[in-house]
């Protein structure tokens, strides 16, 4: 049965730092292209960071470059997302995503809490 599985969300002060993790059961990770997105109330969907299959090559947004690294570990089937220097604005909900990239199939975590606040 294919599943993501997100933990380490929570509660932290702005400035702190917090790392999310994204366990894959029922295929495995290093054959997908890995994301992350996030969702904040009345908002859209955004994507975060993405880690590609070929060569591991990263992308991320704007408002999260120098602060995310998003990794992946493939002897734990496992995605990763180091956040630091954390703000208000991305408290969210944040999922992890697998996608194929040749045949597009797609899959998506429940998501987890992310909440910045003093």
């Amino acid at each position: 049965q294919v599943q993501l599985v997100e933990s380490g969300g929570g509660d932290v002060q702005p400035g702190g730092s917090l790392r999310l993790s994204c366990a894959a059961s029922g295929f495995t990770i290093s054959a997908y292209d890995m994301s992350w997105y996030r969702q904040a109330p009345g908002k859209e969907r955004e994507l975060v960071a993405t880690i590609r299959k070929y060569a591991d090559t990263t992308n991320y947004d704007g408002s999260v470059k120098g602060r995310f690294t998003i990794s992946r570990d493939n002897a734990k089937n496992t995605l990763n997302l180091q956040m630091n220097s954390l703000r208000p604005e991305d408290t969210a909900v944040y999922f992890c995503q697998a996608i194929h990239p040749l045949l597009g199939r797609a899959y998506w975590g429940q998501g987890i809490q992310v909440t910045v606040s003093s």
